[in-house]
């Protein structure tokens, strides 16, 4: 795996580069088809686990989960608002119908799910980087570190804690950017934080620490975890996205694609015997568009959740009433220029950063790692 660090700070930059995961991999992946048919009959063979040819329902669900891992959503079951999203993942299989799936139906869903993916990859990029150390040394024999960590001191609020509590809450707001993987991540945790805190010797009196004694006592820390960062590097996902509402423009200026990606939402949504959607399928339609309107799922990001919440509330969303298909996408639209008002008013920057604990591959990596905002 390709080397590289994120250091934005000190303008080093993305040492080596990194690995990227741009979604051109997939899309080699699924355009070739002798590979693809090979991919899809070990993945149909893992499912299939009563060797009948066909995949139950049962027998999908680790591949929705993996899904949904890989969209960013919380495990199924754990967040109602987004349960919804692994529902219409299943259906997309099952087609709302269907108790069973042959590999033929699987393999037109596997493809069509991964070039989403892909194409939501090329729109936000996942960088491999693997964090050596060399990055948080570069920050603590850098002029800025003593600034920046009397920055990081002033925002802890600790009621008499020890240095030792200081140390551990600032390196929770240190970043890949200074060189440091995320500390609160169990393996971080347990594999280099505390081993580095074990060995170092830290006055754990409690009561009025100074902005002097913990800019030392955390200069020693720092440059253990480095040494340990450097016999033990880390690979960590990063992903950067800033939801402006630009994409919602960028639609809204191309009537064609964007009465294209209206039609597309709404054409499957079930309908009464007078063609009326209901207004509860809202939400399910936003998401179906989310690509096209440079919008995560819903659940995946609270700060776009409370935004889309209130343009549902502006037109009622959660009434229930059955309306007919041309005032459903008018109120797509309504609550799309809802969002895009919001976001250009007050954009929305999230940065994940998701601990590997193994090589990524083209498409296996995407059905297998997660992420976490922050």
């Amino acid at each position: 795996m390709a080397s590289g660090t994120v250091s934005k700070k000190s303008g080093k930059g993305r040492e080596d580069g990194g690995q990227v995961l741009d979604g051109s991999n997939i899309m080699e992946l699924v355009g070739n088809e002798k590979v693809f048919n090979n991919y899809v009959d070990h993945k149909f063979e893992e499912l299939d686990q009563d060797r009948d040819g066909k995949l139950s329902m049962k027998e999908l669900q680790p591949a929705v989960a993996d899904i949904g891992v890989a969209l960013g959503l919380p495990a199924q079951g754990t967040s109602p608002d987004s349960d919804h999203i692994y529902s219409e993942v299943l259906n997309e299989f099952t087609h709302g119908k269907q108790e069973t799936v042959n590999k033929t139906e699987f393999k037109e869903v596997l493809s069509d799910i991964l070039i989403g993916m892909a194409a939501g990859l090329k729109r936000d990029p996942v960088m491999i980087l693997r964090i050596n150390g060399e990055d948080l040394v570069e920050f603590i024999n850098s002029p800025r570190f003593e600034p920046e960590m009397a920055s990081i001191f002033s925002q802890i609020e600790i009621a008499d804690g020890s240095i030792r509590d200081y140390i551990i809450k600032a390196l929770e707001l240190l970043t890949v950017d200074y060189g440091m993987p995320p500390s609160t991540d169990s393996w971080v945790s347990s594999n280099i934080v505390e081993p580095v805190l074990q060995s170092c010797v830290i006055g754990d009196r409690e009561g009025n620490v100074s902005q002097v004694t913990f800019i030392e006592e955390f200069k020693k820390v720092a440059e253990s975890l480095a040494q340990r960062l450097n016999e033990h590097p880390v690979i960590v996902a990063h992903t950067e996205n800033t939801f402006d509402g630009s994409s919602i423009k960028r639609l809204f200026s191309n009537k064609f694609e964007l009465d294209k990606s209206l039609d597309a939402a709404v054409r499957d949504l079930p309908k009464d015997r007078h063609r009326k959607v209901s207004k509860e399928y809202l939400r399910v339609a936003l998401d179906l568009m989310g690509p096209s309107a440079g919008l995560p799922p819903y659940g995946a990001v609270d700060q776009v959740d409370k935004i889309i919440n209130q343009a549902f509330n502006m037109v009622n969303a959660d009434d229930g009433k059955a309306v007919p298909e041309e005032e459903f996408k008018k109120l797509l639209r309504e609550i799309l220029g809802s969002i895009m008002l919001q976001l250009e008013g007050t954009p929305i920057s999230v940065t994940s950063n998701s601990v590997v604990h193994e090589p990524l591959s083209t498409s296996s990596a995407l059905l297998s790692s997660s992420s976490s905002s922050s």
